[in-house]
This record gives structure tokens, C-alpha cells and sequence, in this order.
């Protein structure tokens, strides 16, 4: 990594990489350091997950090698990142296909960012994402729904969901899952109403200690 580039304290933190595993790592350090200096240490765990994978898309599919840019930008309560590749193919949510884990990133953009979206540059393209900084989510339970999610989509593919998008996929078969928690919970003697009652509790608790 040639350096960061502060070009507002506390605001803008450019970090330029090679796609490559040994930078991705550097990248990730990189961006906690920032984290702990703009006093948003609590949001690095999320952060580093997202990082990862905006990282590996670039390795992935630029290719090994390919120089890339990080961007944190923080606006008040609100943090948002920009990677930046010289590959004019934007990505999409490819996550139809039984057995296909291509897009396996940009869903968790969906899922744990408040907004993302990708942006031709002059020089390439740019994927972005803005997370809040307050709200206390669990980085690894939302990244543990997300392959739970797409490996039951796979089982159960339906050709008549294909064209929907991944975000909208992810939430039926979010619906699809939990009634059939349901089914299992009741056919094994247990109140169905009990189980999401005490999952509630648990989600509000983690809630409110974030």
C-alpha cells in the first residue's frame, strides 16, 4: 500500500491498494486505525467485514494485481465507503442460480448497509455503501443470516423468482425460513409463538447493549 492520505482530519481517509490477499489484510488494519481515530471503534467489526469483501470483489473480478482506492468518508453519524477500480463492469446480485455464490458480497452490502450502490468513474467504476454508526447490529449474526439466506434460496430455487432482484429474493426466503421454523418448532411439541417471543427478547437485548 503506497500510504493514506488525510485530506480532512477527522473527515476523508483515502487508502489506494493492490488486489491482492496480503493488502486486503493491510486494508483492513488500515481502515480500523482510521475507525479508532474518528472515536467510531464500535462500528470496526462491521466495517472490516465490508472492507473484506469490497476488497475481494476487485481481486476476484478486476483480476490479481489490479490497483484499486479506498474511501472512508464520515458524515456525521453516517460512514461511507468507496472502492474505486479501473474495470468499467459494474456488479450485480447474482445469487439465482443453485450453487452460485457469485454477488455473495454485494448481499451483504444489502443487508448491512442503510445504502449502497455502484457509479461509473472516468477511470472505472466505483461501489459504495454508507452504514450508520449508531444501532448496535451485529455484524456477525447479519452476515450469518445472509449465508443461511442464500444457501436455503438454492434449495429451494424457484424458476418464477429468478428475475427478481437479490434483495427482494433474500427477504422472501427470509419469510419462507421462518415458517418453516414454525412448522418444525410445532411438530416437535413447542409453541411457535413462544420461540419468536424469545427471539424477540434476544434481539432487543443485544439491541440495547450495543
Amino acid at each position: 500500500m503506497p500510504g493514506c492520505e488525510v485530506t480532512e482530519p477527522r473527515l476523508r481517509c483515502v487508502l489506494p491498494f493492490e488486489a491482492a490477499p496480503a493488502e486486503v489484510r493491510l486494508l483492513r488494519r488500515a481502515t480500523v486505525q482510521q475507525l479508532c481515530q474518528w472515536g467510531a471503534s464500535l462500528a470496526s467489526e462491521e466495517v472490516e467485514l465490508l472492507v473484506t469483501e469490497l476488497a475481494t470483489n476487485v481481486l476476484k473480478h478486476v483480476g490479481e494485481g489490479a490497483l484499486a482506492t479506498l474511501i472512508l468518508e464520515r458524515k456525521g453519524e453516517r460512514l461511507r465507503l468507496e472502492v474505486h477500480d479501473m474495470s468499467p463492469v459494474v456488479p450485480t446480485i447474482r445469487a439465482a442460480e443453485c450453487g452460485d455464490e457469485c454477488g455473495r458480497g454485494l448481499h451483504l452490502l444489502a443487508a448491512m448497509a442503510v445504502d449502497w450502490g455502484t457509479v461509473l468513474t472516468a477511470a472505472g467504476k466505483a461501489v459504495w455503501c454508507e452504514l450508520a454508526l449508531t444501532g448496535g447490529r451485529s455484524s456477525r449474526r447479519v452476515e450469518r443470516a445472509v449465508e443461511a439466506l442464500e444457501k436455503y434460496e438454492r434449495v429451494g430455487c424457484e424458476p418464477g423468482r429468478q428475475g427478481r432482484s437479490g434483495g427482494v429474493r433474500l427477504v422472501e426466503s427470509a419469510v419462507e425460513l421462518i415458517a418453516d421454523l414454525f412448522h418444525w418448532t410445532a411438530a416437535r411439541g413447542h409453541d411457535p409463538d413462544d420461540i419468536l417471543d424469545r427471539a424477540q427478547m434476544h434481539y432487543e437485548a443485544e439491541s440495547e447493549a450495543a
